[in-house]
């Protein structure tokens, strides 16, 4: 870590929710799911009329793909980004530009009825293309290539984006534009996700001790990210065929056997660590479901695995990340309290519960438990965190653990 780096952090007198890149975009997250979550079950309802251009199902799908998974990935990038460049984080007026933009994204998308189509993407995709820049200036000025798939990666959200946008001013709908969307954040948890997920649990067991700890990355993981890489591409473009579906299935087999090679079972003591390990089965539970949905098609439906994907990959890991992040930058101890532990629980129910309706098991009032836990989920992250992602509450600094190794 460069002096200059410790500096700008110690000296930044700002409002403490502009410190760091986690801050504002995580609470925004946190604040944006709760809320879309709320104006879609409205919707679907009769209690509101959005004044949207997209059909109801693309925007509840547009507004969480496309709004709620931006940011969280934006606030994680930004605190990793200095930590693997060495070069000064992002805070202050530029930070609150990109947020700024960010919330211009989702107003736009939001009103798109009355800004029209083509304005209302153009203002949502800025937010993707300015957040790629940046992190591309900052790679390469730190000359940091180890990481530059991560931010492919982000420009693959960028070009899903796009083609959501294209195809739903075309179609009326999104097919395509929705699964590049899945592709990217997928492949996006399994690599960084296959980094922080057994390095932390590693960093945990070492000082409880002897026992069993995490393999290390080594080709094993390539082949799983290659064979999932494989498997979502072809189920992009072929999503019922038979080969896509046994490709799903070999990947979800990989990614089972990666997933044990963690330690898992050994981080039941401290739930901020466990949670990281049960999200992450999320994902190779979703390409079985594939699987099950080509060979009993009468009992599991696609949507099964989407949600599964989605719900508990993507919005356990999210969820994971955020408390962690939050609590390890700024300063407290990486321990999970009651409340944390509540959130946590409530996401495992929203995506279990969402599974199931997609499949012929399905009980009434599954999608409304669903849609209750989501909310309580992340708008419980939003309230117990406030204090730690503002420092109003607490009157704290806007200061964080300098970059180095990440938490």
């Amino acid at each position: 870590m460069s002096a200059t780096t410790a500096e700008r952090i110690r000296t930044y007198r700002g409002p403490a929710v502009l410190g760091l890149g986690f801050r504002p975009f995580f609470l925004a997250a946190g604040l944006w799911s709760a809320l879309a979550m709320l104006l879609w079950i409205l919707l679907l309802t009769g209690g509101i009329d959005l004044p949207i251009a997209l059909a109801p199902v693309d925007w509840h799908v547009h507004s969480l793909l496309y709004g709620f998974v931006p940011a969280t990935v934006t606030g994680f990038l930004l605190t990793a980004v200095p930590n693997w460049t060495g070069r000064l984080p992002v805070t202050g007026t530029p930070l609150l530009c990109l947020a700024l933009l960010w919330l211009a994204g989702r107003l736009a998308v939001l009103f798109g009825d009355v800004l029209g189509p083509l304005l209302s993407a153009l203002v949502d995709l800025a937010f993707l293309a300015a957040v790629f820049a940046v992190i591309l200036r900052e790679l390469l000025a730190g000359r940091n290539k180890r990481n530059l798939p991560v931010l492919a990666l982000v420009g693959l959200l960028f070009l899903g984006n796009a083609l959501f946008h294209l195809e739903a001013a075309r179609t009326g709908g999104a097919y395509y534009g929705t699964r590049v969307g899945i592709l990217a954040i997928l492949m996006l948890i399994m690599l960084i996700g296959g980094r922080i997920v057994p390095s932390f649990t590693r960093n945990w067991l070492v000082k409880r001790g002897a026992g069993r700890l995490p393999a290390s990355f080594g080709r094993f993981d390539g082949v799983c990210l290659a064979t999932a890489a494989t498997a979502l591409a072809s189920w992009v473009v072929a999503s019922e065929a038979a080969a896509t579906a046994w490709l799903a299935g070999i990947a979800g087999a990989l990614h089972l056997v990666r997933l044990g090679r963690w330690a898992g079972e050994r981080t039941t003591a401290e739930p901020l660590l466990l949670v990281l390990h049960v999200a992450y089965a999320f994902v190779p539970l979703g390409f079985f479901l594939v699987l099950l949905a080509h060979v009993l098609p009468s009992t599991v439906l696609p949507v099964a695995a989407i949600h599964a994907w989605l719900a508990g990959g993507v919005g356990l890991m999210t969820l994971a990340v955020m408390t962690r992040a939050s609590l390890g930058h700024s300063g407290r101890a990486l321990t999970a309290d009651w409340p944390t532990v509540a959130i946590f629980c409530a996401l495992v129910v929203a995506a279990l519960a969402r599974i199931l309706a997609g499949t012929t098991l399905a009980l009434p009032g599954l999608l409304h438990l669903a849609a209750t836990a989501w909310i309580l989920a992340f708008g419980g992250f939003a309230v117990a965190y406030w204090p730690v992602l503002t420092g109003v509450a607490a009157g704290l600094k806007p200061s964080s653990p300098p970059p180095g190794r990440p938490r």
